[in-house]
């Protein structure tokens, strides 16, 4: 029966260049780059007060265009105008694999509502962060100064950001894509979204399902799974990847800690008494900020070698290369406010939270100080903003075929993520990374081929494809 709905809808696919979009509403406006010469960058204005960065890459084959491509590079908070700014790397559009897209699809890149260059942007303070907070507080007065530190910092970011911060939600940000759309006088969406962008093209799905043509969801999130359990499957997938890690070590000639016992050495390195030195930062480095560091580099095997050397140097006393995302990263206030908004924390206690803790140190007693749930759960308690669009009971129906990719060993979106999305999306299909790293698209030449294939037919990969 799938298959043949595939077929039947690609009788109805526009494999030709769409008309429509020449009525485009969009100023566009060149806005070339080193990396992006024939760039073109826009704003446009959407409901609520909202003004949306875009930016366009256009198709390199115009004979040929099939229509338009709307990216999201995950998050929350990435930005989708940045990525194409230089001309798609980190998003895998240099990949030879991706040449047909770039060839057949004006791809366009925006920032979501309150990221970025989009207007008004979340704006929090400098201490959105504090290494003195921790995540897993071990009595009742850490519990109650984690809960204030998240109060206070919630609200210093409603003060700087405005009322806007109450619609800075995912449920929000697909109306946007909507508007979008008919900006650029397209009939159907086609979307390419990884990680937080399958969160994002999910929720777009299951609003407009008839205004979609092709929608690929890589790296899956499932929003109908309670934070609890998303919190404890991703801690599971996170202590894989560290294994994983540790085992690659054991036989690469790019790992500087090979020859020694890779899991021991990292867990002294997070006992170290004090944490460890950053010339950087001018202070000492937590091991949960560490953990951070690693979590961050985990997830692109590309990252290995400069992990291992990251680990050692740290070992001998410098914790430059562990720095946590916290720390690097502008966009760490819209991650926490947009996360806050679409997961919240489902803590109602301390003993709640010991509880919790307990359970993610069973399943993941090397690296349970981070993983991305976690610090959500945890960095949500007692946040001013109400959530927006907390995780329910999810379902697309009405929409063309839609691609789900999860990985056998994602540290950051568990594949069980992917299959409790795919069931969610009626007529969808699920094509497994059997490889290691975060997101098909980023990691394997294979899951890049057979999303190019999708996008251009509209026709998904056979059912149990598995790319090895």
């Amino acid at each position: 029966m799938k298959a043949l709905a595939a077929v039947a809808a690609l009788a109805l696919l526009p494999l030709t260049a769409l008309t429509a979009s020449a009525a485009s509403g969009i100023d566009w406006k060149p806005c070339a780059t080193e990396y992006a010469p024939t760039l073109e960058c826009a704003n446009l204005r959407v409901s609520g007060g909202f003004s949306i960065a875009l930016a366009k890459l256009p198709a390199t084959d115009p004979g040929r265009r099939i229509g338009s491509l709307l990216t999201n590079p995950g998050g929350p908070g990435g930005s989708g105008v940045t990525v194409l700014k230089y001309g798609g790397r980190g998003f895998a559009l240099d990949k030879p694999e991706m040449a047909e897209v770039r060839q057949r699809f004006d791809v366009i890149g925006f920032d979501p509502r309150g990221v970025g260059e989009s207007t008004p942007a979340i704006a929090c303070g400098p201490d959105l962060h504090d290494p003195a907070v921790g995540r897993f507080p071990r009595s009742r007065a850490d519990y109650d100064k984690l809960l204030a530190h998240n109060r206070a910092s919630g609200e210093e970011c409603l003060k700087r950001t405005g009322r806007a911060l109450s619609s800075m939600d995912t449920w929000h940000a697909a109306d946007d894509i909507e508007a979008i759309r008919g900006a650029l006088g397209e009939p159907k969406v086609n979307w390419l979204g990884v990680s937080y962008g399958s969160e994002l093209g999910a929720v777009y799905a299951e609003k407009y399902p008839n205004r979609i043509r092709t929608m690929v969801l890589d790296g899956a999130v499932d929003h109908s799974r309670p934070t609890r359990q998303a919190v404890l499957e991703e801690a599971v997938a996170t202590e894989g990847a560290l294994k994983d890690f540790a085992k690659w070590c054991t036989t690469s000639a790019d790992c500087v800690l090979r020859g020694k016992d890779v899991l021991a050495t990292y867990d002294a390195l997070m006992r170290t008494p004090g944490g460890v030195p950053s010339k950087q930062l001018g202070r000492n480095v937590t091991a949960e900020e560490m953990a951070s560091g690693v979590y961050g580099n985990l997830i692109l095997p590309a990252f290995w070698p400069g992990l291992a050397k990251a680990i050692d140097a740290a070992t001998a006393g410098d914790a430059d290369g562990l720095l946590p995302y916290s720390q690097l990263d502008p966009s760490y206030g819209a991650y926490r406010s947009i996360g806050c908004h679409d997961f919240g924390s489902p803590f109602t206690s301390y003993a709640d939270m010991r509880a919790m803790q307990g359970l993610v140190k069973t399943l993941s007693p090397h690296g349970w100080r981070y993983s991305e749930f976690w610090d959500m759960a945890s960095g949500c308690a007692a946040w001013p903003v109400p959530s927006a669009y907390l995780p329910r009971p999810q379902k697309v129906s009405g929409a063309a075929p839609i691609l789900v990719v999860g990985g056998e060993h994602d540290p950051a979106t568990p594949l069980v993520w992917a299959k409790g999305l795919a069931r969610n999306i009626e007529n969808s299909t699920l094509l497994v990374d059997a490889g290691y790293g975060h997101t098909g698209l980023l990691n394997s030449a294979c899951v890049r081929s057979e999303e190019v294939k999708y996008l251009v037919s509209g026709v998904t990969p056979a059912p149990g494809t598995v790319c090895r």
